[in-house]
C-alpha cells in the first residue's frame, strides 16, 4: 500500500489515535506501565510519547487523574507533579553539592560517578524550573540537612546516594499515570531512566547486587518489574534530609 493512499492515510491516522489515547488517558497509561514495566518501559514509552508530536492543549493543562498519595502543598494537577519533581532533584543536587565541598570522598571512582551525578541532577532542576515557571508557581528551594551522612564517611556518602537514587527513580516513575501534558510526560520519563542509570551505578559500587532488604536497596530493588512509589511515599522517606518538610509554593508574582 502507497503511503499516500486514504487507505494508508487511515491507518496512520489510526496508529495516531491508539498512540494519543494510551497518551492521555491514565488509566491507560497506567495499565501500559504495569504489564511491561521496568525503567527499559520507561524509556520507550518516553521516545513514544515524543513521536506523538505537541497536543493540542496549552502545556500544564490538566484533566482528572488518580490522585491517591498525592501530597496537595506542591499544588494541583501537572504544576504538582512538577513542583514534587523538582523537590527532589533539588534534594540530590544539594546532597552531591555538600558532598563533593566535604572533600569525604576520597576515593576516586566515587568521586567522578558523584561529580557526574552532580552535573545531570544539576541539569534536571533547572529543566524543571524552565517548565513549572510556565505553568505555575515553582516550589522553593528546601532547607537539606545531610549532617549525619557526611559525618558516616565515604561508605555512609555511598549507601545514602544509591538509597536517594532509587528513591528518585520509583518516584518518577510514581508520577507517569498521572501526568497530563505529553511533553511533560516525555521529560519526566527520559529523567526517571537517568535516574535509574545513577541508583544502578551507585548500587554496584556499593556492592549491594540486584536486590536488596527493601525497595530502596539493590541495582533492581524489585526485580524485573519496577515499583512505584506514591508522594505521600516518597516524601515520607525524604523528609529525614528535609527540616522544615515540604517547602512552601513561592509567592504569586514572586
Amino acid at each position: 500500500m502507497e503511503r499516500g493512499s486514504p487507505a494508508a492515510a487511515g491507518a496512520d491516522s489510526g496508529e495516531e489515535g491508539t498512540l494519543a489515547h494510551l497518551v492521555d488517558d491514565p488509566s491507560s497509561r497506567k495499565q501500559f506501565l504495569r504489564m511491561v514495566g521496568g525503567a527499559g518501559a520507561a524509556g520507550a514509552f518516553a521516545t513514544l510519547v515524543s513521536a506523538c508530536g505537541a497536543r493540542e492543549q496549552p502545556i500544564g493543562v490538566t484533566q482528572a487523574a488518580p490522585d491517591d498519595g498525592v501530597v496537595g502543598e506542591f499544588g494541583p494537577g501537572d504544576v504538582g507533579i512538577v513542583n514534587f519533581a523538582l523537590t527532589l532533584e533539588y534534594l540530590e543536587e544539594d546532597f552531591y553539592d555538600q558532598v563533593i565541598k566535604s572533600d569525604k570522598v576520597k576515593d576516586r571512582a566515587l568521586l567522578k560517578l558523584i561529580k557526574d551525578v552532580y552535573e545531570n541532577e544539576f541539569e534536571h532542576a533547572r529543566a524543571l524550573e524552565r517548565v513549572v515557571e510556565q505553568i505555575g508557581r515553582p516550589v522553593r528551594r528546601p532547607k537539606v540537612d545531610f549532617d549525619k551522612v557526611l559525618a558516616g564517611g565515604e561508605s555512609k556518602i555511598l549507601a545514602t546516594s544509591a538509597e536517594v537514587e532509587n528513591l528518585g527513580a520509583s518516584a518518577y516513575l510514581g508520577q507517569a499515570a498521572r501526568v497530563v501534558d505529553r511533553q511533560i510526560l516525555a521529560s519526566a520519563l527520559a529523567i526517571h531512566t537517568v535516574e535509574a542509570r545513577h541508583a544502578a551505578a551507585f548500587n554496584e559500587m556499593a556492592g549491594n547486587g540486584f536486590s536488596g532488604d527493601d525497595q530502596l536497596i539493590g541495582s533492581f530493588p524489585d526485580g524485573p518489574f519496577a515499583k512505584p512509589q506514591t508522594m505521600k511515599e516518597v516524601m515520607k522517606e525524604a523528609k529525614k534530609f528535609l527540616p522544615e518538610g515540604i517547602p512552601k509554593l513561592e509567592s504569586p508574582g514572586a
